[in-house]
């Protein structure tokens, strides 16, 4: 299985934000070109192709994707459609493990602002269904999460106040972040007094700053195998362990209420994969959706422990130097801004996690470029389907 190692060779996507004068072919197309630059394939060289998008049926009435990239590549090899990017991936990762394909290209699309008013509804379906008849919005959920994770752990008085900074803190960091970052929807910061009083406007415990916003855009990567990759460069980035797992679609059903069961799971398969432990990660992407996602996603995955991580976001951003520091280490959290300020266009969310992954694991991150006292060797990605209901995590290494 580590002989036949998938490594990427080849990463592109385009800006995210309100893309209104841009067509999904025109943004995949700018992803692809990039993609394939920096892999030095062209298409003739690609054995399949596997794409995501949650909406471009309904909102460009685009209905066999699959065509549609044949169309764009003017190519018949097998091509698949998935919802997340993360979900191609997997899959993409299966097929050169097989040994079945050599060169695979992986892509992502969305262009939810064309019909944001037509589609509201359905991000709602794809949390929890019955929440939706309920009358809740697309945010619900994690303000009833919130709530949960403020009664199970007995945070009360000055502790509860030192959380809802936390979250505050996560959104200030991850604009900060985006700063540096070209692709990212929003290039500005925001202060801590700006997120907290969208609270009180809201009269809701997460206002408007604690939600990532609606995004176009996509991504692509070129997937090879081990030895296809040595060829054509002299470092590789191996996908060293790739995992998914499930819950129920139910959020009020599920066993546990106060994090997300199928990213615990999906992180300990990918972990033992990879032959690694969570500590040795360094840098990692995770699917903010809201501040309060990235909180539980750092008691998720393992790094910190569970009803804790507020206090390790808080004692960080005190004096933020880059990185959460937790259980006495250096980690480096959503370094592009995260979805909160660099975009969520679904279909090719997860693929701009693996786009920063990547660039900082190569060292050709430019001015947000981390600094560690040891090389970057090791980062994972986390992407979810619905609030929870599916989990994705990514292992990638860089190898000599």
């Amino acid at each position: 299985m580590q002989q036949r190692c998938p490594a990427i060779v080849g990463v592109g996507r385009t800006k995210f934000g309100e893309h209104y004068e841009k067509e999904p072919e025109k943004l995949i197309e700018e992803a692809w070109l990039k993609a394939a630059h920096s892999a030095g394939v062209e298409r003739k060289n690609l054995d399949a192709a596997y794409i995501a998008d949650y909406f471009l049926q309904l909102t460009n009435k685009i209905g066999l994707e699959e065509g549609f990239l044949s169309e764009l590549t003017e190519l018949h090899v097998p091509m698949e459609k998935t919802r997340s990017f993360s979900s191609a991936l997997l899959n993409a990762c299966n097929a050169i493990q097989s040994g079945r394909y050599d060169i695979v290209l992986v892509g992502g699309v969305e262009k939810m602002t064309d019909r944001w008013d037509k589609i509201r509804d359905d991000l709602m379906l794809l949390e929890d269904p019955w929440s939706y008849y309920a009358g809740c919005t697309p945010e619900a959920n994690h303000e009833l999460m919130l709530r949960e994770y403020i009664k199970k752990h007995g945070v009360k008085g000055k502790q509860l106040e030192t959380l809802n900074i936390a979250l505050a803190q996560i959104a200030v960091k991850n604009h900060k972040q985006a700063l540096k970052n070209d692709y990212a929807q929003y290039q500005r910061e925001i202060s801590l007094d700006k997120v907290l009083n969208e609270r009180k406007i809201a009269h809701k415990p997460l206002g408007l700053y604690d939600f990532a916003p609606v995004s176009d855009g996509a991504a692509v990567l070129i997937l090879a195998s081990l030895d296809v990759a040595k060829k054509r460069s002299s470092t590789t980035i191996c996908v060293a362990g790739s995992a998914s797992a499930t819950d129920f679609v139910t959020f009020p059903a599920r066993q546990e209420r106060t994090g997300f069961l199928a990213s615990s799971i999906a992180m300990k398969n990918a972990l033992k994969l990879a032959a690694i432990k969570e500590s040795d990660i360094q840098i990692t992407e995770l699917y903010d959706q809201s501040t309060l996602l990235e909180m539980v996603s750092l008691e998720d995955l393992g790094f910190s422990s569970k009803g804790k991580a507020w206090q390790d976001i808080d004692e960080s951003c005190k004096d933020f130097q880059g990185f959460y520091r937790v259980n006495g280490k250096e980690l480096f959290v959503n370094t592009d801004g995260g979805l909160k300020a660099d975009g969520n266009p679904l279909g090719a969310t997860g693929g701009a996690q693996i786009f920063e992954i990547i660039t900082q694991l190569r060292g050709e991150a430019g001015e947000r470029q981390v600094k560690t006292d040891k090389d970057l060797q090791l980062g994972c990605v986390l992407e979810l389907e619905g609030f929870g209901t599916k989990a994705y995590v990514h292992i990638l290494r860089r190898g000599d």
